[in-house]
């Protein structure tokens, strides 16, 4: 699993569930440097769809965490507030990356994308009935 995945997938999912999931590896990972744990802005980009140039729709809030564990380090951003789920995210990013219970993390994630992708399956279902054919009129 490449880091994109792990931390694009956990970054969307339920974030009581990862915190849930990450807590257990607590113990394990110690001793944990908390390099940053903090709130932030960041610019959002959109890409204009005609010209395909890039510009930024606004400022969007991010919760980040860096930390460092057994020679490894984790990294992760999310939207919002939610410190303990970045620090979360990034535990499990090191966690992965210093190679602890790969196959246990792999599976969460799994797990999580499997999840996401049938919620956006509906999501998906539900504009589709909103969809209006011109043509038709």
């Amino acid at each position: 699993m490449d880091q994109h995945l792990l931390l694009s997938t956990l970054a969307r999912a339920n974030a009581n569930a990862v915190k849930a999931f990450a807590e257990d590896f607590i113990p394990d990972l110690e001793p944990i440097t908390v390099v940053v744990n903090r709130t932030g802005l960041a610019m959002l980009p959109m890409e204009e769809t005609v010209s395909g140039e890039t510009f930024y729709l606004g400022e969007v809030l991010l919760s980040e965490a860096h930390v460092q564990i057994s020679g490894a380090e984790g990294y992760a951003a999310c939207l919002g507030r939610d410190l303990e789920q970045a620090l979360a995210i990034a535990l499990l990013d090191a966690a992965y990356a210093a190679g602890h219970n790969r196959a246990r993390i792999a599976a969460f994630v799994d797990s999580q994308a499997a999840a996401l992708d049938s919620a956006d399956a509906v999501f998906g279902q539900q504009v589709e009935q909103t969809r209006v054919e011109l043509e038709t009129f």
